[in-house]
């Protein structure tokens, strides 16, 4: 079998935007000009599958996948792992404690920065992410248990 890399990628595309189909089923689609729940999680799906399709049957020029080096799966772990603790902290911290620890996590242990440069970059991408998500667009933000 000749299976490139871009043919697993947009088979995983397709069958996450398949997944997303299934678990949003009765969420109602609503119309254009009043948008039900289940509207945005399903034109993305809808958009996932189509470009994995795309990506799966234009993908001539990809690495082969037995070509691919796997010697960076630990760097790959490192990053799921970080990222699976920051995702079941957020409801318990919120937004404002979670997301510079994550950031922190990622350069600090997974790229070894340098720490100092790291924490700055983390809460000063945070409080930037705070202006613009809570003050500036009014978007809702998790505030945590902490905060209640």
């Amino acid at each position: 079998m000749n299976i490139r890399a871009d043919h697993l990628a947009g088979g995983a595309f397709i069958a996450f935007g398949i997944l997303v189909f299934i678990l949003g089923w009765d969420l109602p689609f609503g119309r254009i000009t009043a948008p039900g729940a289940g509207m945005l999680p399903k034109l993305l799906a809808g958009m996932m599958i189509a470009f994995g399709a795309i990506v799966a049957l234009a993908s001539t020029h990809g690495e082969r996948l037995r070509d691919i080096p796997w010697s960076d799966w630990g760097h790959a772990v490192q990053v799921i792992v970080i990222a699976a603790i920051a995702t079941l902290l957020y409801s318990r911290l919120g937004f404002l404690v979670t997301m510079p620890l994550l950031l922190f996590a990622l350069l600090a242990i997974v790229e070894r920065r340098n720490l100092i440069a790291a924490a700055a970059f983390a809460i000063g991408l945070t409080l930037f992410a705070y202006w613009l998500f809570a003050i500036a667009l009014h978007s809702p933000l998790e505030r945590g248990s902490l905060w209640s």
